[in-house]
């Protein structure tokens, strides 16, 4: 069974019943033949499958709302919880060797379970090569794993602390690598590649850069910034296979190379649910509060795909500020709170030397609002609610709309204005958020 959109019910609690229990009200299809009656449910054991940040922040908060009983987290890598985002940025640049966490497993009561991966869910257990885990409550939050092209030459993928390492240790003077992708991960490493003097090479299916994320018209802009650093950047240019000593390309065409990294994106980590009964689509599917379609059962971070009442659909955000805060909301209704989760996504780019934050969520029909020219070195690009209008210069200052999204290069006041006007639901007026000299708060309307 689905879960319902925003308006599913969830658990009622009651201060008397302590942070360990909780008090159920039936809901679902069936609530109409259910008996009114409060069910007492005891809290004793909660299993957190995935060993990362979002892991990490289900645990404390469990503790910091003064849960009591036992907490179990299973991770699939050998390491204690650490921070993704700096492995593309400053450790593969070599400023830094670790970015651990510093996860207190003694003080936060914690069964750390490092390299012991889930493989199943049977019942109320999670089961793995070593044993099975019983729960009262599951919180997964295991991440997503890269994409990888076919072929049996030898690829590296960006995702773990011990892809990275590996990478950094590839990259010397001359060396030449291609990076198949031109997205946040690809940009990243070619700035990290071509600054330890690496001959760099990046093939992108799409016709620019970030595509995906942004779209072409703002995808575009980023296309110079390849060129100026030194990258060789190829776009309309698919890749057949993975080959020793380079990449087959369609038609014959062949590029060699000493290194090769797949930066085609990522999958939910979900497979070892298969034939659980939790309803899987692009992730984990669960409701405004996280829960899953198996009652008892959570999730967050990359791998959850939630319902977003501010969107008007179902998302699943892959990027560091999900996995930093959706897992204290998926904490807090594991132990009977009621709270929503529908953030105003964020995420943020190093790359070629600029600070790229993208705010927001924006549909392919959505107006695009330059603001700014984006051939400087610091502008914006906003999205507004509705179709663009039929001749592209009217666009720019026709009317008003909601504010769904902005995209900013090195204006982080633009960033942060444009993420409250968001959160507030406000309606802009695009020619005030067109010129880049008025602030973006004051272009909302009244």
């Amino acid at each position: 069974m689905a879960p319902s959109g925003p308006g599913r019910k969830a658990a009622r609690t009651s201060p008397e019943t302590g942070p360990g229990r909780r008090l159920v009200t039936p809901s679902g299809p069936d609530q109409a033949r259910a008996p009114l009656a409060l069910v007492l449910v005891q809290i004793d054991r909660i299993v957190i499958v995935g060993g990362g940040l979002a892991g990490s922040r289900a645990a404390a908060e469990l503790r910091a709302r003064e849960y009591a009983g036992e907490i179990t987290m299973l991770g699939a890598e050998p390491h204690p919880p650490y921070d993704r985002p700096p492995l593309s940025k400053k450790l593969m640049m070599g400023e830094l060797d670790s970015t651990s966490l510093d996860t207190d497993a003694a003080a936060l009561r914690l069964d750390l379970r490092l390299d012991e991966a889930a493989t199943g869910l049977a019942g109320r257990a999670v089961r793995s090569e070593r044993g099975d885990y019983r729960f009262d409550r599951l919180i997964v939050a295991t991440g997503a794993a890269p994409v990888r092209l076919p072929g049996p030459g030898r690829q590296h993928v960006l995702r773990t602390l011990d892809d990275a390492l590996d990478i950094r240790a590839r990259l010397r003077q001359g060396t030449r690598l291609a990076i198949v992708g031109a997205g946040w991960i690809g940009a990243e490493l070619a700035t990290a590649a071509v600054t330890r003097g690496c001959d760099v090479t990046v093939l992108e299916a799409a016709a620019t850069p970030a595509a995906a994320a942004l779209g072409e018209a703002a995808g575009a802009t980023m296309v110079p910034w390849y060129a100026a650093a030194g990258v060789d950047l190829r776009l309309g240019q698919p890749v057949e296979s993975v080959q020793g000593g380079g990449l087959a390309l369609p038609g014959g065409g062949w590029l060699e190379a000493d290194l090769i990294v797949t930066a085609v994106g990522v999958r939910p980590c979900t497979g070892w649910l298969d034939g659980s009964g939790v309803d899987l689509g692009n992730g984990i599917v669960v409701d405004s509060r996280l829960q899953a379609s198996v009652p008892g059962v959570y999730a967050a971070g990359d791998c959850a795909a939630f319902w977003s009442g501010r969107y008007g659909r179902r998302l699943r955000v892959e990027h560091w500020d999900t996995a930093l805060h959706s897992p204290t909301v998926a904490a807090a209704n594991a132990l009977g709170a009621e709270q929503d989760y529908d953030p105003v996504p964020y995420f943020w780019s190093e790359q070629f030397g600029r600070m790229v934050q993208y705010v927001g969520h924006h549909e392919r029909e959505d107006r695009l609002v330059w603001r700014g020219d984006p051939a400087d070195e610091h502008w914006a690009a906003c999205w507004v609610a509705g179709p663009a209008a039929p001749e592209p210069a009217a666009a720019q200052t026709a009317g008003a709309g909601r504010l769904v999204a902005v995209l900013t290069v090195g204006r982080p006041r633009d960033m942060l204005q444009g993420r409250r006007l968001m959160q507030a639901g406000r309606t802009v007026d695009t020619a005030r958020l067109a010129d880049p000299d008025v602030p973006m708060r004051d272009a909302a309307m009244t």
